[in-house]
């Protein structure tokens, strides 16, 4: 038996780990791509809890930087970033329920270099920016395109650094706010986590009836922290089991690995980022296993992980995680 047949996903979802009817997204499909999580969009594809979704989606510029000569100030519409493919439509999702995506596969796609990094007027963790504002001049512009597959990202001629792809932003839809898609929140979003990659479930909070699932933003590696702002961005052809979990009520993203479980906060400090993580950690693993929310909380005093996201975006974001052998997941 795989770990994915004893997954919170597997044992409570309505497809109960059965994979469904196959679906595709493609670029032309999608038509117009979205730069915000909200309910107001019409779904682009509606499924049934189990549907195998692959998904075509645009890199955080959607596609327009592509040369190292080009100036990213006078070639992007801020704040139009990070188009997002969707909204996905999940028959029977209500609110209160669970969205349960199985991360299958993350591909590049497109041309080579498909890989794009670059730094940014005011954006990145150690510069000024809007939110941190300063007197100092900004860093000048630069881009770099860079050759990768999934052998490797070939950052220069003596450094090759491992394929490590994952799904830079994904949720569901708030309830009633339209919220850019660089910001990550309760509902998921611009999470920028490196843990959301193939193999991974991450399971999001349903606010609105067929929860409207939204994903973008791939990277084939990013370090903790995202520290310039910009990962290996990377147009990607993603796929994904969606399954739903009824009545299962989550406040914040969790996720599940062969290994561990995790839970995603995003705030501003990051010390309430953690604050939120730990405290859904701690809700968790009692819920999964009785132990007391006493217990748990002391437990991962001795053995909890911390996982830095982000700390550039509007809000940053922290993944909190405990290895499964120790509460016996």
């Amino acid at each position: 038996m795989s770990w994915f047949d004893a997954s919170v996903m597997t044992k409570k979802g309505v497809a109960q780990g059965r994979p469904g009817k196959s679906h595709f997204i493609g670029i032309k499909d999608q038509g117009t791509f979205h730069y915000v999580y909200g309910p107001y969009a019409k779904p682009v594809l509606e499924v049934e809890p189990g549907a195998v979704v692959t998904v075509e989606t645009h890199d955080a510029f959607e596609g327009k930087i592509t040369s190292e000569s080009d100036r990213p100030s006078e070639i992007l519409n801020f704040p139009f970033l990070n188009p997002q493919t969707g909204p996905i439509f999940v028959r029977g999702a209500e609110k209160g329920d669970c969205l349960a995506v199985r991360i299958i596969s993350i591909k590049p796609r497109g041309p080579q270099p498909v890989g794009t990094t670059c730094l940014l007027p005011e954006f990145g963790g150690l510069v000024a920016t809007g939110q941190t504002a300063m007197l100092n001049a900004p860093l000048p512009e630069k881009v770099k395109k860079v050759r990768l597959d999934e052998d490797g990202v070939y950052w220069s001629d003596t450094i090759t650094l491992p394929y490590e792809p994952f799904i830079g932003t994904i949720g569901t839809s708030p309830e009633i706010e339209a919220i850019s898609s660089l910001v990550p929140d309760y509902y998921g979003g611009n999470m920028d986590l490196p843990d959301v990659g193939p193999g991974a479930i991450i399971y999001l909070p349903v606010n609105i009836a067929g929860a409207l699932l939204y994903l973008g933003d791939c990277h084939a590696i990013q370090g903790d922290g995202e520290l310039c702002g910009v990962a290996m961005e990377m147009p990607a052809t993603v796929q994904l089991q969606v399954d739903l979990i009824k009545g299962h009520t989550i406040g914040w993203p969790r996720l599940e690995t062969e290994t561990t479980i995790m839970t995603i906060g995003s705030a501003r400090p990051l010390e309430d980022a953690a604050r939120i993580a730990y405290r859904e950690l701690v809700r968790w693993i009692d819920q999964e296993t009785g132990m007391g929310q006493d217990e748990a909380y002391m437990l991962l005093t001795m053995a909890g992980k911390a996982r830095l996201g982000n700390m550039v975006d509007p809000k940053y974001t922290i993944g909190t995680g405990i290895a499964k052998k120790y509460i016996g997941l």
